[in-house]
């Protein structure tokens, strides 16, 4: 399983957030505490999405372990944003390994970040991938099963779907589809944040004035709340709502 990590609030850098605290995205590269069965370590990749406009956020990808790439040292150092998505890549064995296949995936004002696997891909998904315009199909950035997740939710979001609902709609769609399958989402547009939790862990830390969602966490351990599992989890600086996401019983 991938590790993500998901902020707003006041101006950081991206070593700040990412690189230099206790047990940061970029330890759990190596040495991640919560795999439950899905690999050892994130070294298929990584990618870090900032908004340097708010209609156009910015994404760093590459295909080598986050550790090994000392320009993004360089680029984190300095860069600064309100708002950040970073993950780091274990791949599922058979997907395939390029910097289009890490999260984030973005879209417009969107980011999107997958942690965990769908179970029987690629036929399993297939009924519902058959909505998806041919031509979406034909540009995926990836042939991979989050890849395919983020097309699906992006066409929901472009019929105007509410974020929340769009979420919750395709998790339960694809619990039918593929049972057991592990679905934590982190999505945002820069102002808003949206986390799930489905069968994989999640952990929220709370300020006056940010939020910080992560797969494991960093820094001090007194500041972070475990998110229960089958939650859909909606975020502003400062503020945080956990509602259950109805259709499948917990794993908790």
């Amino acid at each position: 399983m991938c590790r993500h990590v998901g902020y707003l609030g006041p101006a950081t850098t991206l070593s700040g957030l990412l690189l230099e605290p206790e047990h940061s995205l970029l330890e759990q590269s190596w040495a991640p505490a919560d795999m439950r069965g899905g690999g050892k370590i994130n070294a298929d990749g990584f990618g870090v999405g900032w908004y340097d406009t708010p209609e156009a956020p910015a994404v760093y990808r590459n295909d080598r372990p986050i550790w090994t790439d000392e320009a993004f040292r360089e680029v984190a150092r300095i860069v600064r944003s309100t708002a950040v998505v970073g993950a780091v890549r274990s791949a599922t064995v058979g997907m395939p390994l390029s910097p289009a296949a890490c999260a984030p995936f973005r879209s417009g004002k969107w980011l999107f970040s997958h942690n965990g696997k769908v179970i029987g891909w690629p036929n399993s998904l297939s009924s519902i991938a058959s909505r998806l315009d041919p031509a979406a199909l034909m540009t995926l950035p990836a042939p991979t099963d989050s890849a395919v997740l983020w097309a699906l939710l992006h066409q929901l979001l472009e019929q105007g779907v509410e974020p929340g609902k769009a979420i919750r709609s395709l998790l339960v769609e694809v619990e039918q589809c593929a049972p057991g399958s592990r679905l934590n989402f982190l999505l945002t547009d820069g102002d808003q944040l949206f986390a799930t939790t489905w069968t994989h862990a999640l952990w929220v830390r709370r300020t006056r004035s940010s939020v910080t969602v992560a797969s494991e966490p960093f820094g001090p351990a007194v500041e972070w709340q475990r998110v229960p599992d089958r939650q859909l989890l909606t975020a502003v600086p400062g503020r945080v709502t956990m509602t259950p996401i109805p259709g499948t019983e917990s794993y908790d």
